[in-house]
């Protein structure tokens, strides 16, 4: 058989491949919405699908104009410098394929910052923050991480610590800059009204509708297998020396740690917050599993299955303990996203460090090449190289999101087009802002019926 059409072969079924998991990662946008609209209250839930859409919209336009620039431009280790509106795409490194992939996981990071700040946010501050942190904080971080000059990345002539940080599908990249971001939005719009007492004690407020936390955790599980799985970015890469292994054989076993770490998460939770609270809560185990999913990102493809279920019981513990910290302090965040990304995904950075196999590492970033040695995780003999690489990337993201974020969302507030106005707040975004609610049934007794009526409101008040 001709070379040369086998080779066009193999790269029609890796282009298919990278194709089909940015389906599925944009799946998680509709997983995402479902999510939000769940875990919020019924009044606020067009508002909250709104802003998914937003995020996905605005951050498309940004991501494309310069986010993929200075992701994965050739320039410098701290940012790209070419391919502005995919000039000169196709190249001899990305196609329109890697384009749509990363396009995917762009908008996700904008859609975990949205809930964080759920249920007191100007629509018009959503725009200036998707935009700014889909176009430039996270493509700045994705191009140290996953472009092959960036100075954090694995795949760099020059790796930190003789390692370069493994974060294979994001839990830094992707999972703890949205949690950062939105924990810096959190804390700069303070709490909703009547989530503290007069006394400080919290206020329960839970969200509207189970049926849809459930759906759309179910719907990020189905995303997250091209999330993980899909950052191969290629299916057909066979391994040397080894008979029938190649990257399918990875890829599998990626999706079978995501899955076990998701999981136990899951499961975890369901006793762990039943001992504290005293009954079974559906919503909080679906934050669990997410939350074993977000841990488990980053060495998804570099670790043994029993690992990530070790992975996966730290993880919710993890969670559990930061909601209570939260609570603490009177941190108020809807979605736990500050804590459910930013902790699990800072703790899956910190897992990779510790049991990353030397084998799977080679696998991933070398193509199973045995003729090299790379440092693997500590627990397993390997040193303090890698260990000490996924340090430095954590302390980085937090710092250069926290430099980039906060101010931004300093600035929306001190502009006032950062916080809504109380009345607004308790008569409910959908109301005040949309004109009218997401459900006929959920409008509540004490509540404007009609976007007239809430304008009668004001004008009384």
């Amino acid at each position: 058989m001709d070379s040369s059409w086998e080779a066009s072969v193999t790269d029609s079924i890796n282009a298919i491949y990278l194709l089909f998991s940015a389906y599925l990662v944009f799946v998680m946008q509709l997983g995402f919405s479902m999510l939000c609209a769940g875990s919020v209250r019924a009044k606020n839930a067009m508002n909250i699908m709104l802003t998914n859409v937003v995020d996905a919209v605005v951050g498309s336009l940004s991501y494309y104009l310069f986010g993929f620039a200075f992701a994965f431009g050739n320039s410098n280790p701290f940012i790209g410098a070419n391919f502005f509106a995919l000039k000169d795409i196709p190249s001899s490194s990305y196609d329109y394929s890697f384009f749509l992939y990363q396009w995917a996981f762009a908008i996700a990071v904008a859609g975990i910052t949205s809930g964080s700040i759920a249920e007191r946010t100007q629509f018009t501050a959503y725009l200036f923050f998707s935009f700014f942190l889909t176009g430039f904080v996270y493509p700045v971080v994705a191009h140290w991480l996953w472009s092959s000059n960036g100075w954090l990345s694995p795949n760099s002539s020059y790796l930190l610590f003789g390692s370069g940080a493994i974060d294979f599908a994001g839990s830094g990249v992707v999972h703890l800059v949205g949690g950062i971001a939105g924990f810096w939005g959190s804390i700069i719009e303070g709490p909703r009204v009547g989530r503290f007492d007069a006394f400080g004690n919290p206020v329960k407020m839970r969200g509207h509708n189970a049926t849809l936390v459930v759906l759309g955790t179910f719907l990020l599980w189905f995303g997250w297998f091209g999330f993980n799985p899909g950052s191969f970015d290629k299916i057909l890469v066979p391994y040397p020396h080894m008979v029938d292994q190649g990257n399918w054989t990875s890829v599998g076993r990626t999706a079978v740690t995501t899955t076990l770490a998701g999981s136990t998460a899951g499961i975890v939770t369901l006793f762990g917050r039943r001992l504290l609270v005293g009954h079974w809560d559906a919503m909080d185990v679906c934050n669990g599993v997410i939350g074993g999913f977000v841990a488990i990102t980053s060495g998804c493809s570099v670790i043994e299955p029993w690992a990530a279920i070790v992975c996966g019981f730290c993880a919710a513990w993890v969670l559990i303990g930061l909601n209570i910290l939260g609570l603490k302090f009177k941190f108020d965040d809807p979605l736990e996203a500050a804590q459910l990304h930013g902790g699990c995904g800072a703790w899956g950075l910190i897992f990779t460090g510790l049991f990353a196999k030397e084998e799977f590492v080679l696998q991933a970033y070398n193509s199973g090449k045995t003729q090299t040695t790379r440092p693997s995780g500590l627990i397993l003999g390997g040193g303090w190289g890698l260990f000490g690489a996924q340090i430095v990337e954590l302390l980085s993201i937090v710092v250069w999101v926290s430099l980039t974020m906060g101010p931004l969302f300093y600035l929306l507030q001190k502009l006032g087009i950062l916080r809504i106005s109380t009345d607004e707040e308790v008569a409910g975004l959908d109301i005040s802002s949309h004109g009218g609610y997401a459900y006929d049934a959920s409008q509540e007794e004490s509540g404007p019926r009609f976007y007239g009526e809430y304008l009668r409101m004001q004008h009384q008040s």
